[in-house]
């Protein structure tokens, strides 16, 4: 399965490291890309977390053998205050990530001992 990391902007999330950093994790020299940017349109699965992305993914797929989920996110770059407010919602969504890929992509017996 190919995975891609898109973003509107298309530069590095700099509290995403930072959250990913806490658990041990890097995107290593990995940068986002829009799906315009990406080098081929196959995919077996593509997972949207925001409806505009999900309008996107759609539209790319609409011809396409191609499993579209919409995960729907909060977004953290709406999230003001001090450095810790904004790394607060940055880690829930870290985690609300986490609990979905965990019960997507986990095999059936190992769903059932987390239940």
């Amino acid at each position: 399965m190919r995975r891609a990391s898109c973003s509107a902007i298309g530069e590095r999330d700099p509290f995403v490291d930072a959250v990913l950093a806490e658990e041990g994790l890097t995107l290593g020299e990995r940068q986002p890309r829009t799906l315009d940017e990406l080098e081929d349109d196959y995919f077996d699965l593509i997972v949207t977390l925001a409806p505009e992305a999900h309008h996107a993914a759609l539209e790319l797929t609409r011809s396409l053998a191609v499993e579209v989920e919409y995960w729907p996110m909060p977004d953290p770059t709406d999230t003001g205050g001090t450095r810790e407010h904004i790394m607060a919602a940055y880690r829930d969504v870290r985690e609300r990530l986490k609990t979905r890929i965990s019960r997507r992509f986990l095999l059936p017996e190992a769903k059932n001992a987390t239940d």
